[in-house]
């Protein structure tokens, strides 16, 4: 599972720093103001669970909570790519995805707890 959750983070950060690129040098006058403060939220939302999957592949290369260290691995990759793609939806294509979002934020806010669990034994 360590080289799974790596290179979905590896991804996920891969592509935050594309929408950021995107976000700084052809967003700005096509899509308003509050359109682009919501791709920025999307943004970080993304480039901080890229480096929590990375934490994920490091630990489940150490064997540390294998079942945790899966379960927060899930959990921020399915979670990040809810969250942030509906973001992305309505706020580049004007489409709200009902549920879509908070779905997504339970499930990244469940990978924490899951993560986190390991501080405990």
């Amino acid at each position: 599972m360590d080289r799974l959750w790596l290179g979905i983070g590896s991804l996920l950060g891969l592509v935050g720093v594309i929408m950021a690129a995107l976000a700084a040098h052809a967003l700005p006058g096509r899509i308003t103001p509050e359109a682009l403060g919501l791709v920025h939220t999307a943004i970080e939302m993304q480039m901080w669970h890229a480096l929590a999957l990375l934490g994920c592949g490091i630990l489940a290369r150490i064997g540390a909570g294998p079942r945790r260290v899966m379960i927060a691995g899930a959990a921020f990759a399915l979670g990040t790519v809810l969250f942030c793609g509906a973001v992305y939806s309505l706020a580049l294509a004007g489409v709200e995805v009902p549920a879509v979002a908070p779905t997504g934020g339970f499930l990244v806010m469940a990978g924490w707890v899951s993560l986190g669990s390991l501080a405990f034994g």
